[in-house]
């Protein structure tokens, strides 16, 4: 299991790190400064997950996945469209995006729990604190 789910996790951060990058250039708005800057944050900090999960799957055994093509071929997160797009948009996007992959990083962990693997575990209670505080200043953003 382990390396399994958290390869998957692992093509979905791959995924959703171009994803905002994407948006990160195709922002358009009288809100682009902030939302280009908010956006890079959101992509420096999932590459670092990426490198972090990366080595974890290592760590325990594990081939993490590493081509664009495993990463396309093993992620839920759908790419976006080459567009300009509102910040209203991206927001509406990346919060779907966010709940999918804190709904994975939760169930990642509760099987890691199961099976005494902490060093997974572990991890998994960052990314929950991460993408919950994520969440919940978007949908303050979007309401």
């Amino acid at each position: 299991f382990p390396t399994r789910r958290s390869s998957d996790l692992l093509a979905d951060f791959a995924v959703e790190y171009h994803k905002l990058q994407n948006y990160h250039w195709y922002v358009k708005g009288k809100d682009f400064f902030n939302v280009h800057a908010q956006l890079e944050d959101y992509y420096n900090s999932i590459n670092r997950a990426i490198d972090e999960v990366a080595e974890k799957i290592l760590m325990i055994g594990g081939s993490p996945f590493a081509s664009m093509q495993e990463f396309l071929d093993h992620s839920q997160i759908q790419e976006a469209p080459m567009a300009a797009v509102s910040s209203q948009d991206i927001y509406q996007s990346v919060l779907k995006d966010f709940n999918y992959l804190l709904n994975s990083i939760k169930n990642i962990k509760k099987e890691a729990d199961n099976q005494d693997n902490y060093l997974i575990s572990s991890t998994m209670d960052n990314y929950i604190e991460e993408f919950s505080k994520a969440i919940w200043m978007l949908n303050q953003t979007i309401a």
